[in-house]
């Protein structure tokens, strides 16, 4: 198969703080600076290098791959994630030996993707068969947020990215909670965006062949609210959860 994948606003997203940086070799206004990391070894068409389109394939998420060395191997772990500014914060756990060391101010060499598939792409060939979705790959040195003013604020951040309004309609988090709570920083500077969008790409001959081809949509949907078991009937199901919300 070619896919090959080298690599909403919310309240509390998004850019404020630092500025981009720019294209080494052609300077651009909001762009991130391509190294040999960023770069893909395939389908370089594909890739981008702008801050607003990184940062709007990160919005639209709330979970991540979060990528580092234990021992010596590689482990990549999904959880939680969002943007403010120029800074990807990620969720973990203080039980983790690795995410512990990054608090050691040496802090902890990542790398961290998330993908959005937004269609199947069907060709007349197994080959040719593909996705189409928007991808980023974030490297860098992760630190863990040891402020408790900015861990509160993050997690707030955290709640909102996966339903936007929940931070200002549930109980914070308390000083116990806040302590057995991992949040990592890492800075955005080496970064990059890619994405497959299209028909098909069947060969000439391969044209004629009698076998369907052309896009299968995916998409994301929410079902109805179903209320947990004890909780009140006077407690209403609340606007960001209802289909106008």
């Amino acid at each position: 198969m070619e896919f090959a994948m080298v690599t909403p606003e919310s309240p509390h997203t998004r850019d404020e703080g630092s500025g981009s940086t720019a294209d080494a070799a052609a300077p651009a206004e909001g762009a991130y600076v391509p190294t040999p990391r960023t770069v893909p070894t395939r389908s370089r068409d594909r890739a981008s290098y702008d801050r607003a389109a990184v940062h709007a394939i990160l919005d639209e998420g709330s979970v991540c791959h979060l990528g580092f060395v234990r021992d010596g191997a590689p482990v990549v772990l999904p959880t939680l994630y969002t943007r403010i500014g120029d800074h990807l914060y990620v969720h973990g756990s203080t039980g983790s030996r690795p995410l512990r060391s990054s608090g050691d101010g040496t802090g902890l060499p990542v790398c961290v993707t998330v993908t959005h598939v937004d269609a199947l792409v069907l060709a007349r060939s197994a080959f040719h068969h593909s996705l189409n979705y928007r991808s980023v790959v974030a490297h860098g040195t992760a630190h863990q947020v040891t402020d408790p003013a900015e861990k509160a604020a993050v997690l707030d951040a955290l709640v909102d990215q996966v339903v936007p309004g929940r931070s200002a309609d549930c109980r914070p988090a308390d000083a116990k909670e806040l302590a057995a709570t991992a949040v990592l920083r890492l800075e955005l500077a080496e970064v990059s965006a890619k994405s497959r969008t299209g028909e098909p790409d069947d060969d000439p001959e391969d044209l004629s062949l009698p076998y369907w081809a052309g896009l299968v949509p995916v998409e994301t949907r929410y079902g109805a609210a179903a209320p947990a078991a004890g909780l009140g009937a006077d407690v209403p199901v609340p606007g960001y959860l209802t289909p106008a919300g």
